[in-house]
């Protein structure tokens, strides 16, 4: 079964810190703090740590602004907008701002149950049909059965999703799979 999201009707919950707020996509299981996967948007209003999650690979991807990454003090990983990142939760990684904010996407995964993966495409895309998954529309408009997507909407699954169709020019598909292991 699909669900299908806009990003901008997504209640935001601010961070305990001050530095932001999420907007959870989904969890799953729903409604458990152990999840064994959870998708959602992020704003980073503040320079500061993020939330060690030990034994989850991460995937991050800037949406907007301007974020380095910090490890122990030092440059980690300057993020590239729109190119997913990937990293382990429990690595104590801090967020510097080079803008007022940033908006970025995330996938975290348990790493003993699944394999997260992520990335861009330009092209119709059909997710592995025993793979759950998330799309989120970066640019254009994208088809889905009867259903047309726009820009900050998007769409996720727990199994066979389906395909997902370009319908403008400009179409760019950000894409998230979790692979059973």
């Amino acid at each position: 079964m699909i669900h299908l999201y806009d990003s901008s009707r997504l209640p935001a919950s601010r961070w305990r810190n001050g530095g932001g707020e999420t907007r959870e996509i989904v969890s799953y299981p729903p409604g458990l703090a152990d999840f064994e996967w959870r998708i959602s948007i992020a704003t980073i209003a503040a320079d500061g740590d993020f939330s060690l999650f030990p034994g989850i690979d991460r995937i991050i991807t800037l949406l907007s602004g301007e974020v380095a990454l910090y490890r122990h003090g030092n440059l980690y990983h300057q993020l590239g907008l729109h190119q997913p990142f990937a990293f382990a939760g429990e690595d104590a990684i801090s967020a510097r701002l080079a803008a007022q904010t940033s908006t970025d996407f995330n996938i975290m995964a348990r790493r003993d149950i699944y394999q997260p993966e992520a990335g861009i495409t330009t092209a119709p895309f059909s997710p592995v049909a025993t793979a759950a998954g998330v799309v989120y529309v970066l640019a254009g408009h994208w088809q889905h059965q009867q259903t047309l997507l726009a820009a900050g909407q998007g769409a996720w699954w727990e199994n066979n999703a389906g395909t997902f169709i370009p319908a403008s020019a400009n179409a760019q598909l950000l894409w998230g799979k979790l692979i059973p292991r």
